[in-house]
């Protein structure tokens, strides 16, 4: 479909039928989202990290959760003006608004690295790292911080996918970040394990 023909089925369509076709791959999409935790738990934890090792990444989760809420916000604002710019038939504007939402997510990213990274011991602590823990907590915290700009930039373009009528590719592009966080993470279990 083209632009005008999406925002032409947009539109158009009823309501039910975009309430459909929009909501079973979003809330596909959250529970993909979910997996990403529960899968890292069980495979940390079947590793020879066990119980310390999902204690250090669950204290890490948080912070996952606070990246999420800014890229959600700037994509979900983002989504909204491109829908508003469909509406009134007026397309021409709306790439100003992906490119406005691309660089603050970008910009967020690197401010939440420049305050997370001084501060990891602190925050690790404050969610409930213990001695015994905190040591893995900070490498894969680590870890984490570098990845923050495409983890944020993924979570926010997803909005604006879904705005712009493509709601299956949304979800295919959180699934498939699933599936090779499976990959990656069992791969990470066997390396932990010595086989």
């Amino acid at each position: 479909m083209n632009q005008t023909e999406t925002s032409q089925f947009l539109g158009e369509e009823k309501i039910s039928k975009l309430m459909l076709k929009f909501s079973i791959p979003c809330v596909l999409s959250l529970l993909v989202s979910a997996l990403y935790n529960i899968v890292d738990q069980i495979f940390i934890g079947n590793s020879v990290l066990s119980a310390l090792g999902n204690a250090a990444t669950g204290v890490v989760f948080p912070i996952f959760i606070i990246a999420q809420a800014f890229a959600w916000c700037f994509g979900d604002g983002c989504a909204a003006y491109l829908n508003i710019r469909q509406g009134k038939k007026n397309t021409q504007d709306a790439h100003k608004s992906i490119g406005s939402g691309i660089t603050i997510t970008l910009i967020a990213s690197i401010i939440l690295i420049a305050v997370f990274f001084p501060l990891k011991t602190q925050l690790l602590t404050l969610f409930g790292a213990s001695d015994n823990s905190i040591g893995m907590a900070i490498e894969y915290f680590n870890i984490i911080l570098m990845f923050f700009p495409l983890y944020m930039l993924s979570n926010m373009m997803n909005a604006v996918i879904r705005a712009d009528g493509s709601p299956a590719w949304s979800m295919a592009s959180m699934l498939i970040g699933a599936i090779i966080n499976i990959i990656l993470t069992h791969c990470l279990s066997l390396v932990l394990n010595g086989e």
